[in-house]
């Protein structure tokens, strides 16, 4: 394990000031008045990091008196001669800290209040035990030149050991909200004990909650296959709705953004239950960049019904578009819906007169079936579908008369009307 009071230049301030004389004669004076040290620092501490006073951990306090200890002794025992020891107990603050979430900048804080006082109670003590030939400027740079090393080594200790331990408890949190994410969203069996026992710890199984699934790609699905633009992707839709009294599950599956969103249902079983989790998520989502389009499912009462929710949101998402980049499962016209879900099952059953009704509105720019979309629109009004697309009537009768040629059913009437729009929205071109 890497020293880190074994640098060079620490050494050559250490052997200035054994060559003053300061080593070892200083030390039996800092560790008769190390208590005062000790209580200087914890007191200096205090009143300049408000961080360690404002902590609500109980913790803190007691392990930062500890802490300084271990440096006071650190310090007698170099300034004694003392080879320098492994700092094991700043690695441990650090993961300490990290794990508590302490802020790394109040920790660092505290330690430029330990580089003031140290300096301070170094320098007038080596001032006292210095030998009479020592130059008294050289041995305040000596001093100095030790005090800035050591806070300045421990420093760079604390920091590397502080961001690794919170890459590590980020990677566990990660795999664990990852564990959770794939649970929810794949289903699980409630006698299924240890997928219960994960759920309930981690408050998925309380009473009164609704959940909602979204899913979120770029308009460009190839992009997030890179990993780096799904992760600002993922980012963007998290900031989104950072600030929704919901809690959030996030994370990409199958190439997809995907949000597990929970709120209360209500508060007991007298008050009046809250807006539709569904509802109060869909404003924040519309504030996502413009390249994003994104489905959300309707309101699941339970987390059984998640996979369920799943489904719905991977729908939506197919309806999203440039012109509406959000779209809701209750926001899909129930025909559209319909003809999305049976298209892809009824292709086998499809009447036998489409594909010569499809090549000859190909044959005719799209005119045959532009013509039975108007006419619907019109509630079945010639005369007015001749004046939503700037044509005779005799047109639109001939057309009509076109399409009765080719498929056997008129279109004037309303079930061979229907029949042709469901047909025709139901086909799949070929790619």
């Amino acid at each position: 394990m890497v020293n880190f009071l074994e640098s060079t230049q620490l050494v050559t301030a250490t052997r200035s000031l054994r060559d003053f004389g300061v080593i070892p004669r200083i030390a039996p004076g800092l560790r008769e008045h190390s208590d005062d040290l000790l209580r200087s620092l914890y007191k200096l501490i205090l009143q300049e990091v408000r961080a360690f006073t404002a902590s609500g951990n109980p913790d803190v306090l007691p392990e930062l008196e500890q802490h300084l200890r271990h440096h006071v002794e650190e310090i007698c025992s170099l300034l004694a001669g003392q080879p320098p020891g492994d700092l094991a107990f700043v690695r441990s603050h650090a993961r300490r800290r990290a794990g508590q979430k302490f802020p790394l900048d109040a920790v660092l804080a505290s330690y430029r209040c330990i580089h003031k006082s140290l300096a301070e109670w170094i320098r007038d003590a080596a001032l006292q035990s210095a030998n009479d030939s020592a130059q008294l400027r050289r041995v305040v740079a000596a001093v100095a030149d030790f005090t800035i090393e050591y806070t300045g080594a421990i420093g760079t200790l604390i920091t590397s050991e502080y961001v690794s331990q919170t890459r590590l408890l980020a990677e566990a949190e990660g795999d664990r909200r990852s564990e959770l994410l794939n649970l929810l969203l794949s289903g699980y069996d409630e006698s299924d004990r240890r997928a219960a026992q994960l759920l309930r710890r981690a408050g998925y199984l309380e009473q009164r909650q609704s959940f909602c699934v979204a899913v979120a790609r770029s308009v460009d699905p190839r992009e997030m296959e890179n990993a780096a633009r799904a992760k600002r992707m993922a980012d963007a839709v998290s900031e989104a709705i950072r600030n929704l009294p919901v809690r959030v599950l996030i994370g990409i599956n199958e190439n997809l953004v995907t949000v597990i969103l929970s709120g209360t249902r209500r508060q007991s079983g007298w008050t009046a239950p809250q807006s539709l989790l569904a509802d109060r998520v869909y404003p924040q989502l519309r504030t996502v960049g413009p390249a994003a389009l994104i489905g959300v499912s309707t309101d699941a009462p339970s987390t059984s019904h998640i996979p369920n929710a799943l489904t719905q949101a991977k729908l939506s998402l197919d309806f999203a578009s440039v012109g509406e980049r959000v779209m809701s499962w209750a926001r899909i016209p129930f025909r559209d819906m319909l003809v999305r879900v049976a298209a892809e099952q009824i292709q086998s059953a499809l009447p036998a007169w489409l594909a010569a009704f499809l090549e000859a509105d190909r044959k005719a720019r799209g005119s045959l079936g532009k013509t039975l979309r108007a006419y619907a629109k019109a509630d079945m009004n010639i005369l007015k579908t001749a004046k939503d697309l700037s044509l005779h009537p005799n047109t639109i009768y001939a057309r009509m008369q076109k399409i009765n040629d080719i498929t056997e059913l008129n279109p004037l009437s309303y079930n061979a009307l229907t029949e042709l729009l469901l047909a025709t929205d139901c086909a799949i071109p070929d790619p």
